[in-house]
C-alpha cells in the first residue's frame, strides 16, 4: 500500500510540471499518409508541439511534448479520425519540452523489422498486463506454474541503461537482427513462458507475433512496455532506468528524467561517472567513442 501511495504522490508531483510528454502508436491500415502529413505538420506547428511523428502504411507512432492543454487538443484532433479513435497514450512529465524540434516523417514501417507477413492489425500475440507480470515475477512462475523468462527486444545500448532482472539480452544492434537470434535460441526457451518487452510496446508486439509464427507456444508481450510497467506498478523486478529517444535520455521508475546523457557522436549512454572523463565533451565525444589512452 505504501508503494502505491508513493507512486501516486510522485505522479501528482510530476503532473504539476510544465510539459506533458506522450508516446503512442497504433497498427492500422493508413493508406493516405501523403495527404495527412501536412495536416499533422500544421496542427503541431499551430500548437507549438515538439517531437517526432511517424506515418506509415501499417500505422502511426508518435513521441510529442507540450503543455497539457495543447497535448489534449492534439489528441482530440487525432482521435477524430475513426482509425485512431481508440489511440492509447503513455505519459510522463518534464519542466522543459523533451524534444527540440518537430518532425513528421513518412516511413515504410513503424519499427523496421523487414518481415512483411507480420501484421499486428490482423491479430496480436497475447499480452500480459503490468500488474499480472509483477505477480508472476513475485511468485516465480505464471498462473499455470511455468517458469517466466523475460526477453528484451531492444538494442544493446538501450539495455545497458536498465532492464528487468534476469532478463535475456541477445546484444542486438538493431531490431532487424531479432528474428534470426530468437529462432536460433528456440530450444533454450522450450517449456517456459516467454514475455517480450521493449520501451513502449511496439517492438515486442512484432516480436511476439514472429515468435508465435515460428512455433513458440507460450509467448506474451508486455502491454505498454516498460513505460506502462513503471506507470502501473513502479520499478519492482527492474534495475536501472529506461532509455528514451529524447533529450532526457532515460526515465527512472517514477517516470522522472535520470542523470544519464546520450553521446551525440556515438549514441552511447554516458553515466554521471563517465561524464567526468576528459574525453566527454558535450555534443562531440565520450569515453565510449574516444577511449582514454592506456598509460605508457
Amino acid at each position: 500500500m505504501q508503494a502505491t501511495t508513493d507512486l501516486a504522490a510522485a505522479q501528482a508531483s510530476a503532473a504539476a510540471m510544465a510539459h506533458v510528454n506522450i508516446a503512442a502508436y497504433k497498427f492500422i491500415t493508413f493508406d493516405n499518409i501523403e495527404e495527412m502529413r501536412p495536416q499533422y505538420q500544421e496542427i503541431c506547428k499551430e500548437l507549438g508541439l515538439k517531437g517526432t511523428i511517424l506515418l506509415t502504411p501499417e500505422g502511426i507512432n508518435m513521441f510529442l511534448s507540450g503543455p497539457r492543454a495543447q497535448i489534449d487538443q492534439f489528441l482530440a484532433w487525432v482521435r477524430s479520425d475513426a482509425r485512431f479513435s481508440d489511440l492509447e497514450v503513455k505519459e510522463s512529465y518534464s519542466e522543459e519540452q523533451s524534444h527540440k524540434r518537430m518532425l513528421v516523417k513518412i516511413k515504410k514501417e513503424i519499427i523496421t523489422m523487414r518481415m512483411p507477413l507480420i501484421k499486428p492489425e490482423l491479430g496480436r500475440a497475447p499480452s500480459v498486463a503490468p500488474a499480472t507480470l509483477k505477480r508472476w515475477l513475485d511468485q516465480g512462475h505464471d498462473d499455470n506454474g511455468k517458469p517466466v523468462v523475460m526477453v528484451d527486444t531492444r538494442n544493446a545500448f538501450e539495455v545497458d541503461v536498465g532492464t528487468f532482472n534476469n532478463t535475456i539480452d541477445y546484444r542486438i544492434e538493431k531490431f532487424t537482427e531479432f528474428p534470426e537470434v530468437i529462432a536460433a535460441n528456440k530450444d533454450a526457451l522450450a517449456d517456459k513462458t516467454v514475455v517480450t518487452f521493449c520501451t513502449g510496446g511496439i517492438r515486442c508486439e512484432k516480436a511476439a507475433i514472429h515468435m508465435q509464427n515460428i512455433g513458440y507456444d507460450s509467448v506474451y508481450q508486455l502491454e505498454g512496455g516498460i513505460l506502462k510497467y513503471f506507470e502501473d506498478v513502479g520499478g519492482e523486478h527492474y534495475t536501472g532506468d529506461c532509455f528514451v529517444f529524447d533529450y532526457r535520455t532515460a526515465l527512472n521508475p517514477k517516470l522522472e528524467p535520470s542523470v544519464t546523457v546520450q553521446c551525440f557522436a556515438c549514441r552511447a549512454v554516458v553515466t554521471p561517472r563517465q561524464q567526468l572523463s576528459p574525453n566527454y565533451v558535450y555534443g562531440e565525444s565520450c569515453p565510449h567513442c574516444k577511449p582514454e589512452a592506456e598509460p605508457a
